[in-house]
């Protein structure tokens, strides 16, 4: 039956920092998953190693919200292929592909869980993911990977092996060493069923351990059903049916967690993190009080007392959503899940009373603390007495949670330092609110300015102009301190009272423009400070309400942000500033532009140019978008600041992104394009060449085939008075010596055949079509010695990429046929050059030595394959069905073959040249 298959990352092409290809290896609610390189290059791969040989039955991914390739293709192999030979394609085997949607419809908020079901064998699976699909959201054309699952069957494994597999998985993704069988359902009349506890989106939305308690409990159905124990199986159906829906809540709770960490919300982690740890006491109590599950299954003891915590006054938490209300009852009938009781953490209409008792569930665990070990016993609850103070828990507080709104106890008294400086501040706000703003405490600080903020909205129209002006001043003051406030709450709540300072309290009081220029010089270079913020959120928070500042009406009359934004990047500034400053030109630039808005093309380009000597590789790219941005709108004025458009310029890669970017912008080709354009018209050129040539060639050889037949008596004349065939292969005068004695014009230099048809004409043609040395290439037409045939083929020849040299027999071989030629019987090992010359034509060996190759070629009982012999010795054989020219290993000519025009009165034959005399 086909079950989930453990698999381990072997390789991929790379990936992002915190975002590894292993993080595929964990299903969980959680999990980040693989994310390529920033801009990389497609196709990416990720190999990965199942744990066992296995048949696939089932693949599923699920793909990320926006980063999403386009296409996804499978390759399925026995063997990892590290360098095995020059053809690794064979080590994989291609199962096909799948196309993922661009998720436009949803906004980029859904995830596409695919499934594809196949039916192969193997061990190694590979993914090619290609070309990414373009939307807002992935600027830097990534493509990621939440989750992969493959399912499958081990090959010739029995039932024990096959439980050995799936506590391979188990270990695997749980951490656990415990037996963890990963049923295959309980459809176990069909060899094909797959469990939905093996599918992925059953891990992806489950807690782990709940997860884990389901397919024990799965098991046990199935056991059951196999005593016929009907009721009990009945029973753990219903339970599974329930633990489903609890599963599912717990993950939803550890994902808002997380969430909430990540927005540095830690009140709401903290609650998040106890709800998760009570609600999953009180499903473990149920499971054990009906014996569903023995206490040892449970995965590991609470961290945490299986009763909530004492609360105060000040601590009560908010109900939950009604969503969760309705699946709570649902389940109330197997398990007591969250329902309203004496220690509930739901809150009625009522507050909540600081000296209630909760009673706990679970008295047994609560009187033998000491019998769990030193970090798993429960914290001691607090309680409040009557007339004393209720200390908060060392363990769970530390000085900077201290209660919200309400809570006991005042701000600290101001020191002298601190009246000093806000003394201003002091006479308009009072000393109580200007306390709670210079608090340690940051809840303090948050309802310091939340009171400032009802303070100024619930200010009386009729104020006088002064008293206006010095609580706007005091506000700002607050403000300008708030915003370097490192605890997130605070910092929003200054951006908060910032912006109703500038959108209604200035408006509403008709206050001059002034004071709005106070309100933007005291801030915005705060505010520009946090855009270097080690927290990326409060890096993006500051950018855009800088952004939004610039663009409300009543500052951007002002023109003051963007003087702010184009001041040189200070040496010391850190990197992630410097990036926000630039990004946020660049964005300001293309909404406000340069018409009356503070900027110029003189200010944006000084920036830029600067920016483009910045150590940061990020902050130099977005110089250069600003830098065309600004083309776009003033062509000639932005040349005036950048270097002449030259080969020295373009040495330097940004000068060269640059100047093809303005070629863009024009609509003109860039070098790229121009290269490719040069390179095509000179294709097509030679393309046109080579048709002309080939239509002389065809015209040519017809008029020599003419002539050869008007020539035919005077030849047989000339070769009866010319030596015997047997004496031609005698070995003639090297062809310094025939080039030295005029008188040997009549003699072929390769053969050593003499004729008084050796003419000009008559010695071309000669070469072309009768002589023993020689032949014509099968693939270029080109004419060439026998003895070199094998070098023309691997060096020469126009076909030459589609050769390779065999290792046995040394000869040259189409690629695509070289593998079926060494498992071939005709492959016959070739000896070293000294020992033995070796024939392309018939593939044997014989003597060595180039007299050797004469008798080889031209003698009598010679080579056999050499078709210009063949015709010579049988002169049977009707006029033009002689065979002429052979590729190596053939038997016969090339249908269609033309004889190619020498030019210039030469003829080329092996890299050698022979000219007219």
């Amino acid at each position: 039956m086909p079950h989930k298959i453990g698999f381990v990352v072997v390789s991929s092409s790379g990936h992002e920092d915190g975002f590894s290809a292993r993080e595929l290896m964990i299903h969980a609610p959680t999990v980040s998953g693989w994310r390529s390189p920033r801009c990389c290059q497609f196709p990416q791969e990720i190999v990965v190693q199942m744990v066992e040989r296995c048949r696939v039955r089932k693949l599923q991914l699920l793909a990320h919200q926006y980063m999403i390739p386009s296409k996804v293709e499978f390759y399925i192999s026995h063997c990892l292929p590290e360098y095995l030979g020059p053809f690794p394609a064979e080590r994989f085997r291609r199962l096909g592909y799948v196309s993922l949607c661009d998720n436009e419809k949803t906004g980029c908020r859904a995830r596409e869980l695919k499934s594809v079901y196949v039916d192969t064998e193997g061990q190694f699976l590979k993914l090619v993911f290609h070309q990414n699909h373009a939307n807002k959201y992935n600027i830097y054309n990534q493509v990621a990977l939440v989750a992969m699952n493959i399912i499958g069957d081990p090959i010739g494994c029995s039932d024990e092996s096959n439980i050995t597999s799936r506590e391979k998985l188990a270990d695997q993704y749980l951490g656990q060493h415990t037996e963890d069988p990963a049923l295959e359902g309980t459809c176990s009349g069909k060899s094909d069923y797959i469990s939905p506890l093996d599918d992925l989106a059953f891990d992806m939305y489950q807690d782990p351990e709940v997860a884990q308690i389901i397919r024990k409990l799965d098991e046990r159905k199935r056991d059951a059903v196999q005593q016929e124990r009907y009721d009990y199986a009945k029973k753990l159906k219903q339970a599974i049916a329930d633990l489903q829906k609890v599963g599912e809540r717990l993950g939803r709770y550890e994902v808002e967690k997380r969430c909430a960490v990540e927005k540095e919300d830690y009140d709401l982690a903290k609650h998040k993190k106890r709800q998760m740890e009570e609600y999953r006491a009180r499903v473990y109590a149920q499971l054990e009080l009906h014996s569903l599950v023995d206490t040892e299954l449970v995965p590991r003891p609470l961290d945490l007392p299986l009763q909530p915590l004492a609360h105060s006054s000040s601590s009560c938490q908010l109900p939950p959503p009604q969503g969760d209300r309705a699946t709570e009852n649902r389940l109330a009938e197997p398990f007591p899940l969250e329902q309203p009781s004496s220690h509930s953490l739901d809150v009625s209409s009522q507050p909540c009373s600081s000296d209630q008792q909760l009673s706990p569930p679970h008295p047994s665990r609560k009187a033998h603390p000491e019998a769990l070990p030193y970090d798993e016993r429960p914290l001691p609850a607090v309680h409040k007495q009557p007339g004393a103070a209720v200390e908060p828990e060392k363990r769970d507080l530390d000085a900077s949670e201290a209660p919200r709104a309400g809570a006991a106890g005042e701000p600290e008294p101001l020191t002298e330092k601190a009246l000093r400086e806000a003394s201003s501040a002091i006479e308009v706000l009072g000393e109580a609110l200007v306390a709670q703003a210079y608090s340690k405490t940051w809840s303090y600080r948050e309802e310091a300015l939340l009171t400032l903020y009802q303070q100024l909205m619930d200010t009386p129209v009729g104020t006088p102009k002064e008293d206006l002006k010095g609580l706007l001043r005091a506000a700002i003051f607050l403000i300008r301190r708030s915003i370097r406030d490192i605890v997130t709450p605070v910092f929003q709540a200054s951006l908060k009272v910032l912006k109703m300072v500038i959108t209604q309290f200035i408006p509403k009081h008709k206050l001059s423009k002034l004071e709005t220029t106070h309100c933007v010089e005291r801030t915005v270079p705060v505010l520009l400070a946090r855009t270097g913020d080690s927290s990326a959120r409060l890096r993006v928070v500051a950018s855009n309400f800088i952004q939004e500042m610039a663009l409300c009406k009543e500052v951007r009359s002002l023109q003051m942000v963007p003087s702010y934004l184009v001041q040189p990047l200070k040496a010391n500034a850190s990197a992630h500033q410097a990036l926000s400053q630039v990004a946020l030109l660049a964005r300001l630039l293309r909404d406000l532009g340069t018409d009356s808005t503070g900027f110029t093309v003189d200010n944006v380009m000084k920036f830029a140019v600067r920016a483009l000597e910045h150590r940061v590789f990020q902050v130099r790219e977005m110089a250069v978008c600003v830098i065309l941005d600004l083309y776009r709108q003033h062509h000639a004025d932005v040349l005036g600041y950048l270097p002449p458009d030259d080969s020295t310029s373009r040495k330097n890669i940004l000068f060269k992104t640059i100047f093809e970017g303005f070629a863009k912008i024009d609509g003109k080709p860039t070098d790229a394009e121009i290269r490719a354009q040069r390179r095509a018209a000179t294709e097509e050129a030679e393309r046109r060449k080579k048709e002309e040539i080939k239509a002389l060639q065809g015209q040519l050889a017809a008029l020599k085939e003419m002539q050869a037949g008007a020539q035919e008596k005077g030849s047989e004349a000339a070769k009866a008075r010319s030596p015997e065939p047997d004496r031609r292969c005698a070995a003639p005068r090297s062809a310094p010596e025939a080039a030295e004695n005029p008188g040997l014009d009549n003699l072929c230099i390769f053969c050593g055949e003499r004729s008084a048809a050796f003419t000009e004409e008559g010695l071309d043609l000669h070469y072309w079509k009768h002589c023993l040395m020689l032949t014509r290439c099968g693939y270029c037409r080109q004419v060439v010695e026998i003895a070199s045939l094998t070098d023309h083929l691997l060096t020469e020849c126009d076909k030459r990429d589609g050769f390779g040299r065999c290792y046995r027999c040394s000869e040259a071989v189409p690629k695509e046929e070289l593998p079926r030629h060494v498992k071939s019987k005709d492959c016959h090992p070739a000896k070293p050059e000294k020992l033995a010359n070796r024939c392309p034509l018939c593939h044997e060996n014989f003597a060595p030595g180039e007299e050797a190759w004469k008798v080889h070629l031209m003698g009598p009982v010679g080579c056999t394959m050499n078709l210009r012999r063949t015709r010579l010795l049988f002169k049977a054989l009707p006029p033009g069905k002689g065979p002429d020219t052979a590729k190596p290993g053939t038997s016969g000519p090339k249908a269609g073959s033309k004889i190619p025009t020498p030019k210039g009165g030469q003829s080329r034959c092996s890299g050698r040249t022979y000219r007219k005399q």
